[in-house]
């Protein structure tokens, strides 16, 4: 029995929202919410029942234990989050919600953040041990915010690959860290190493070039043979290419987008929850979908979702407009 089923890695911002569809010069107030792809991730995977821990670097101030606080309430364990001094920063973002022809934006305040500064030594000793996860999954988003970062999660990836855990490994890219060149180099050494790959279509096309989604899964599966490879294709759900060569396709699950931030977080949990535990790959696509379809009903970016309602969409049941 290994203590964690998944250990993820990476930086949770506090986000500010203005209420309804105002934009930021006219708020007079903000919502606070807790997003971070990792967290997210972690988040998910605990509320389908798996054991799932948070590794970061936060202040020790209020800001910072606001943000482990909201992760740890939804059963991750955060007790291996580095705490950094006082005197350094939490990262935040704004999100300017909008309605078409006005786009919605996101304003990012992270630079110099206690994440962005995590470096190898600040890993725990003792966490990277033979049985003690089933998996650690990181994403670029870590890879871009510093040289540090990006040193560090190479070492996280080492000690779990040499502790004998899987590696899943999610592309992740923005734009405002860091541009598609950088990314498809940035990216290399951890995809070499994961056992799976996940990578929207749209991230694709911006860090390797335009492809048909045939010919981006095929691309990646030649270029990284030894991972399963999970392409998310928005609308049109999603496709997955085993290492063996054969090639799954998901429709997706039509959702009300209520909170669409974290969608792609909340596919991830739904998939890694079921290749895990039920070691298919069509049916993990059906539960990455069914996951990503709850989680745009939820307000915020952590997917609060009851394992309940995401097995019935798995299972074909809409749940639409009824009342439970």
């Amino acid at each position: 029995m290994t203590r964690y089923d998944v250990l993820t890695f990476g930086e949770s911002m506090m986000r500010l929202t203005p209420p309804g569809f105002l934009r930021i010069e006219q708020t007079r107030t903000f919502d606070i919410w807790v997003g971070g792809t990792e967290s997210n991730t972690a988040v998910g995977l605990a509320r389908l029942g798996m054991k799932a821990a948070w590794l970061s670097r936060l202040p020790a101030t209020p800001m910072g234990r606001y943000i482990s606080n909201r992760v740890g309430q939804y059963g991750v364990d955060v007790s291996h989050v580095v705490w950094a001094d006082a005197e350094e920063r939490l990262g935040i973002y704004f999100h300017e919600k909008a309605q078409a022809p006005r786009a919605s934006e996101i304003i990012y305040d992270r630079k110099g953040s206690a994440m962005s500064r995590m470096r190898p030594h600040d890993l725990p000793s003792g966490l990277f041990e033979a049985g003690l996860s089933r998996l650690l999954h990181v994403t670029g988003i870590t890879l871009a915010l510093s040289d540090t970062a990006r040193e560090t999660a190479h070492e996280a990836l080492r000690r779990a690959k040499k502790a004998g855990w899987r590696i899943s490994f999610d592309s992740n890219y923005r734009s405002k860290l860091w541009s598609g060149a950088e990314a498809a180099a940035g990216c290399d050494y951890a995809m070499s190493m994961a056992d799976v790959i996940f990578c929207p279509l749209g991230d694709y096309q911006v860090i390797y070039g335009e492809a048909t989604e045939q010919e981006a899964i095929k691309a990646l599966a030649e270029k990284y043979p030894q991972a399963l490879i999970i392409m998310t294709l928005g609308k049109d759900g999603a496709q997955a290419r085993a290492p063996a060569g054969k090639l799954l396709r998901q429709p997706a699950i039509l959702a009300g987008e209520v909170g669409r931030i974290g969608g792609g977080d909340a596919f991830t949990a739904g998939f890694l929850y079921a290749w895990l535990t039920f070691a298919d790959i069509e049916l993990a696509l059906k539960w990455g979908v069914a996951m990503s379809a709850q989680k745009y009903t939820i307000p915020g970016d952590l997917p609060l979702v009851d394992r309940e309602a995401v097995a019935a969409l798995v299972a074909g049941a809409s749940g639409g407009g009824l009342i439970r």
